[in-house]
């Protein structure tokens, strides 16, 4: 009670992260706007058949509903679940969903059924990625499982046997049965995220990573048609099919960069968005970006992202605890590495793995989860602006001290108005 009637002020060095991840996020969000609907008002009109092929904004607005939808869970995570929660057994019970959910993937998802991938689940009218949300689940069990170890909670022979089922086998799940190698792989630095943060020798993660490298490259070997991008993204001109094979893709990404220039085409005037570009509005939503923006909108993208990840680290140093550290830092560090991932495919300088942008990429899922990341990453910072024990204790002594000193001062005055009146008489 004697805390409550006293106010704190939020530090400085835990508001301005706070900030800078807001505001980035806000920017990043706002441009996915403007780019989605310069890309897919011209898809859509393109496709007369489609039912709304005569509103241009159809695009624009499904992602603004879904902006609105991720901003209210983030919001709800930020306020009314603080980073503490996931401790405890509600975790397990995260986990329990999203392996229902990639297991139901599994069978009755659907995709590209030509490489054998099935990503979505079809709910109705609507349709949901599993894996966008499974990242997150990882990255919190990762958290927790190594929380545990650390306090001496779980030895290491129970602690490697829940990694393996909690960790590893859904994310072998995503590359095998998903086929999606992008996803794989941004769980994987991930949790490889969390074992930096949570301070695991060197030595370990060095041989974790090996193995990672080890089992990547045996994913890649085993699929011809990711061998096959893997050679396209070394010379996409030279895919057997003169440019219009597994090449097209990059090939005309490329060209939205090169013809954009300093600083761009203007925007709306894409000349690659007119079907020439497939995924424009998607995965290769940065090439438009470039393209109509030129290089300086395109660094502007990677600043705002760069600030992203200031912001999420600082917010990671600042927890008040080492669990509530790598469930930020890991979260952070995830959502960078799939933005500079996207990039980098679209810029030719790593292969085709079919990942959007965050925030920016057309798509309800991605952007769903990636605010939601978010949220938990905002409720570490609420835990560390939240007053501890001992400020706590010093706030209720300073309190009780000054009750005492108004006791004292009142039963002195009392008293000197009784020496006053036995004078007078």
């Amino acid at each position: 009670m004697a805390w409550t009637r006293t106010k704190r002020e939020t530090p400085a060095h835990i508001m301005a992260p706070r900030i800078i991840m807001l505001l980035s996020v806000l920017a990043l969000v706002l441009i996915g706007f403007v780019m989605i609907y310069s890309t897919s008002s011209v898809i859509t009109l393109a496709n007369a058949d489609a039912p709304d092929a005569a509103n241009p904004m159809a695009d624009v607005l499904g992602q603004v509903r879904y902006a609105v939808a991720g901003l209210v869970l983030a919001a709800a995570i930020w306020k009314f679940l603080p980073c503490s929660v996931w401790r405890g057994p509600f975790v397990y019970a995260a986990w329990g969903l999203a392996a229902i959910l990639l297991v139901a993937t599994m069978f009755i998802g659907v995709g590209d059924e030509e490489w054998g991938a099935r990503r979505w689940l079809v709910l109705g009218s609507a349709s949901l990625q599993p894996s966008e949300f499974a990242k997150i689940v990882l990255v919190l069990v990762g958290a927790r499982l190594f929380a545990d170890l650390r306090e001496g909670a779980l030895t290491f022979r129970a602690f490697f046997v829940q990694v393996f089922v909690l960790v590893l086998a859904p994310i072998l799940l995503i590359l095998a049965k998903q086929s999606d190698l992008g996803t794989a792989m941004i769980c994987v630095v991930g949790i490889l995220a969390v074992m930096w943060l949570g301070e695991v020798p060197a030595r370990t993660m060095a041989i974790v990573a090996g193995l990672v490298v080890g089992v990547g490259i045996v994913g890649v070997v085993s699929e011809p048609y990711r061998m096959s991008r893997l050679m396209v993204f070394l010379d996409p001109w030279n895919d057997g099919k003169e440019g219009f094979g597994t090449g097209y893709q990059l090939i005309h990404s490329l060209y939205a960069i090169a013809g954009g220039g300093v600083f761009g085409v203007g925007l709306g005037n894409s000349h690659e968005k007119y079907l020439y570009l497939t995924q424009s509005d998607t995965d290769f939503i940065f090439a438009i970006i470039a393209e109509e923006l030129g290089l300086v909108g395109a660094l502007v993208v990677i600043a705002l992202f760069a600030l992203f990840l200031y912001a999420g680290m600082r917010i990671a140093r600042s927890a008040t605890d080492n669990f509530g550290t790598m469930v930020a830092g890991g979260l952070t560090i995830m959502i960078a590495f799939q933005a500079f991932l996207n990039i980098a495919m679209v810029v030719g300088w790593f292969p085709v793995v079919g990942k959007p942008l965050p925030f920016v990429s057309s798509g309800g899922s991605s952007l769903i989860a990636t605010l939601a990341m978010v949220g938990l990453i905002l409720s570490v910072s609420k835990e560390a602006a939240a007053p501890t024990i001992y400020e706590r204790r010093r706030a209720d002594l300073r309190v009780v001290r000054a009750a005492s000193d108004r006791g004292r001062t009142t039963a002195s005055a009392r008293s000197g108005r009784g020496r006053a009146g036995a004078n007078r008489r």
